[in-house]
């Protein structure tokens, strides 16, 4: 299929909103009407960023919060978190979280973003935060208890979460009540909050689940796989390989329908990630990580209207001791796509680099950036690297203004224009622990990485650095970061 045919060349300025809301007097409702308008929005100023105190053992346990961070670098309070909001009960595990409302309601100018939906993984409670009254410091706004979504949907460990143009929101479920794996969907009623029931068909669940991305102009949305709750929520155990116990499929679903169309092998335990679309609403190509093996899959649409996914990228495990397993694989958990569909980034949770990689062509990324923010195997660490077909040595510590950064890169959030990268460094909790102990102990960072948008390339920003081991409950593990007017990972053009 020629390039030409994929390209954002269809995509025409149509006007812009001026903070992404669709609450700025502009009578355009959320959002922006392309994504290329969105690249022309306003710098970030604030960032909503979930910060974990489940299971730290720490005295008396103290529930997840909203942390609210100053991003402006003309603000006296730079790289501080300005506000915290502290959930009603303990031991949640925040994780992802989205939008109300968003691009895919531009137009709508009865439709405001303002309301921060916030899926827990660890209770399956989901949290709405009121962010329009004040952006500084948001406020609770309601409470969906765990039963609702069990009694109406069968489903538990929200996971993702999109607005819907129809005025609902969707979110993907790992798994039932009893720990078994369930890839389902939660539909919302995004003014009232009630649990309207399953997006999915009945009996059409699929054999697992994780995140989800749709493309309306092609009738479609995907959602992937990352395994059997039951078994993950103890840690990663190798033994749970080979047992069907973790994720392998691509699944493919009607738009329409709500039926389960096509499931694209990736193989065994390869653990389909996170998964995005080119945000071209036009486009029928995309990209899922695949986090257990340390690939990429390019999947489009054939000219026969099904689905395939090719492997495009391949980072190759590295031969250590002193590790969990011999191989140590890069352990790709989050991906991200500018604007513009020219960049994808990713985050190797435990290599310990964050990749820029030119997408032109999906059919052969090139890599054009790289940067090192922690990961297992810093010198002078447990872990001795014995082979590696990428680096010549073991790279040093990261410090950032004299903080040792602990963890490995992990959520990504890119500046609407492309040039600035935020980096979170914590998974999960279980695998933290495992992984990772120090940075539970010493809490996680938030890093900047300035990005070359004209030739690629990447370099931490040694001003920048947010850190949660100093917060008042004790040390922090912060997660996905959001601005209050939409960015690439929760917008979506219909």
């Amino acid at each position: 299929m020629p390039w030409a045919h994929i390209d954002n060349i269809g995509i025409q300025n149509y006007g812009i909103c001026k903070d992404g809301t669709g609450d700025c007097g502009c009578g355009t409702g959320p959002g922006y009407a392309t994504p290329l308008d969105a690249m022309n929005g306003p710098r970030e100023r604030i960032i909503y960023v979930p910060c974990i105190l489940t299971g730290t053992g720490i005295g008396t346990q103290e529930p997840d919060y909203l942390a609210t961070v100053d991003v402006d670098p003309e603000s006296p309070t730079y790289c501080q978190v300005i506000h915290r909001l502290p959930m009603p009960y303990v031991n949640d595990e925040l994780h992802h979280s989205g939008w109300n409302a968003c691009s895919s309601c531009f137009g709508d100018t009865t439709k405001k973003r303002n309301r921060l939906v916030l899926p827990c993984l660890g209770s399956s409670r989901i949290y709405v935060v009121d962010t329009g009254t004040d952006q500084r410091a948001p406020r609770l706004y309601a409470v969906i208890e765990p039963r609702e979504v069990f009694q109406k949907c069968d489903l538990a460990f929200p996971h993702t979460s999109h607005c819907l143009g129809s005025g609902e929101i969707m979110i993907s479920a790992i798994g039932d009540p009893r720990g078994n794996a369930k890839g389902g969907f939660v539909l919302l009623d995004a003014e009232t909050f009630e649990v309207k029931g399953n997006w999915e068909r009945p009996t059409q669940a699929a054999p697992q689940g994780y995140d989800f991305w749709y493309q309306p102009r092609h009738n479609v949305m995907m959602s992937t796989e990352w395994g059997v709750p039951k078994f993950f929520v103890t840690g990663f155990n190798p033994a749970d390989l080979g047992k069907g116990r973790y994720g392998r499929r691509l699944n493919v679903w009607d738009w329409t329908t709500h039926c389960l169309l096509q499931s694209i092998d990736l193989g065994e335990d390869s653990g389909p990630f996170e998964i995005r679309f080119l945000h071209n609403p036009d486009a029928a190509h995309g990209m899922v990580l695949c986090t257990f093996k340390g690939a990429v899959f390019h999947f489009y649409k054939t000219q026969d209207g099904c689905w395939t996914a090719d492997k495009v990228i391949e980072i190759p495990s590295k031969k250590v001791s002193g590790w969990l397993l011999p191989e140590m694989p890069a352990f790709n958990t989050d991906m991200l796509i500018s604007l513009d569909d020219r960049f994808m980034y990713m985050s190797n949770f435990i290599h310990g680099d964050v990749r820029q990689y030119d997408i032109t062509n999906p059919f052969c990324p090139r890599l054009v950036g790289q940067v090192w923010v922690g990961g297992s195997i810093p010198k002078g660490g447990v872990v001795t690297v014995l082979e590696d077909q990428e680096l010549d040595g073991q790279p040093d510590p990261v410090l950032i203004q004299g903080r040792r950064v602990y963890g490995g890169p992990q959520m990504l959030q890119l500046s609407l224009d492309g040039k600035r990268l935020y980096v979170t460094t914590s998974l999960y909790t279980p695998w933290d622990k495992q992984f990772y102990p120090e940075m539970v102990r010493e809490g996680s960072v938030m890093l900047q990485i300035d990005v070359d948008t004209e030739c690629g390339g990447l370099c931490v920003n040694e001003d920048f650095l947010v850190d949660f081991g100093t917060e008042p409950f004790g040390p922090a593990r912060a997660h996905e970061m959001r601005y209050p007017g939409g960015d690439c990972t929760s917008d979506i053009w219909a």
